[in-house]
């Protein structure tokens, strides 16, 4: 998008949010945002934010052109439940295409990127355990022989570590298209996993269940779950954790 014309219906949707004053941003998202990601079939994806919820304006899904229209309150809301996180991912990179709100627009776009604390504590809650849980049945099923359940288990078991291992980062998880492109723009910083590892254990798991992988990604996360409070979690598996040592 950057180094291409603006697509028309993109055109049509700035000039008409530009003259309509109870629009106060406009962001670009989606592939189109993201250098190098999008292709000859990708759309373009709009956040169209109101003030005010407006007849004027209605979320449209089109060929060319998807438009999301959100209030500035549904921007500065973020939901309790990590569950209901998934469209924080969606303001990574978004471009401000307009911005009437003396500065806050852009602030809340990056802070739906960025987890508190206490969201790094919410997203450990949710997803850690889980995790544990389905990594445990797969290695299981690789001890008694049973391959193919085995590697459900484990395939499984990926929405719930990615979130733990970017959380542990205070980042969203990305959206799978996004996550090699992700993690090569923006490298995991804190020392103790990079992304060329993340990604070659997630393919090996894919692939065929690899308890090798599994056990390495343990490994990894588990002394970090630990650092942020959840030995407690990993201990309660007891003696069953010997399948992941």
């Amino acid at each position: 998008m950057q180094d291409s014309p603006e697509p028309a219906a993109l055109t049509a949707v700035r000039r008409r949010a530009e003259s309509d004053p109870t629009v106060v941003g406009l962001l670009l998202t989606g592939s189109a945002a993201r250098t190098g990601m999008a292709t000859e079939h990708s759309d373009v994806d709009v956040y169209v934010v109101v003030a005010e919820p407006s007849p004027a304006w209605r979320t449209v899904h089109s060929p060319a052109i998807d438009v999301a229209v959100l209030t500035l309150d549904a921007v500065r809301s973020i939901p309790d439940d990590p569950t209901d996180w998934w469209g924080r991912y969606s303001y990574a990179d978004a471009r401000i295409l307009l911005d009437r709100t003396d500065g806050e627009l852009p602030a809340l776009v990056r802070r739906q990127t960025t987890l508190t604390d206490a969201e790094v504590r919410r997203v450990l809650i949710t997803y850690l355990d889980g995790w544990l849980n389905f990594a445990y049945r797969s290695l299981k099923s690789h001890r008694d022989g049973r391959p193919f359940e085995a590697t459900l288990d484990a395939v499984e078991s990926l929405p719930w570590v990615l979130p733990v291992v970017f959380a542990l980062h205070h980042r969203v998880r990305p959206y799978n298209k996004y996550l090699r492109w992700e993690l090569a723009r923006r490298p995991l910083d804190g020392g103790w996993i990079d992304g060329d590892t993340l990604v070659g254990l997630v393919e090996r798991i894919v692939r065929d269940g690899d308890p090798g992988a599994q056990r390495a990604l343990y490994a990894l996360v588990e002394p970090q779950a630990r650092r942020a409070g959840f030995g407690d979690v990993v201990d309660a598996w007891g003696a069953e954790l010997s399948l992941f040592r």
